[in-house]
């Protein structure tokens, strides 16, 4: 299959989002049409993880790696895949609580090994009460 011009993917790129946002038309012209596919398969597609899911763990990734544009993009992909406020807030807490046990795990230096044991004893335990 032949490379399709820059002018044809900017032209469905407009067509899907309104306009080419400048971040997408700066990409250099043998790259455009490869990160657009993926631009539009990952983050526009719908795959194994419904949208929305995936929009409010890219809210919890980029509230630790605190990249204002990312955090804007995924809060508003996030809405217009159907995300209240308050499932926002609890991705962000989500990720707030998971960095502080990695925090305190690493900081304490927990033995690895001991903790995939206990982790496999939960989870016995938990999968016979279920």
């Amino acid at each position: 299959m032949a490379a399709r011009s820059r002018a044809e993917v900017e032209a469905e790129i407009k067509e899907r989002l309104g306009l080419v946002p400048h971040f997408i038309s700066g990409i250099p012209d043998d790259l455009l049409e490869h990160e657009w596919e993926i631009f539009k398969r990952i983050e526009l597609g719908e795959t194994l993880i419904p949208n929305k899911y995936k929009e409010l763990m890219g809210i919890a990734l980029h509230s630790e790696t605190k990249c204002r544009y990312c955090t804007l993009f995924h809060t508003e992909a996030a809405r217009l895949f159907g995300a209240t406020d308050e499932e926002i807030q609890e991705a962000v807490h989500y990720a707030k609580n998971s960095l502080g046990w990695s925090a305190y795990l690493n900081g304490m230096r927990e033995d690895y090994d001991a903790f995939a044991q206990e982790l496999e004893q939960i989870k016995g335990y938990l999968s016979a009460k279920a």
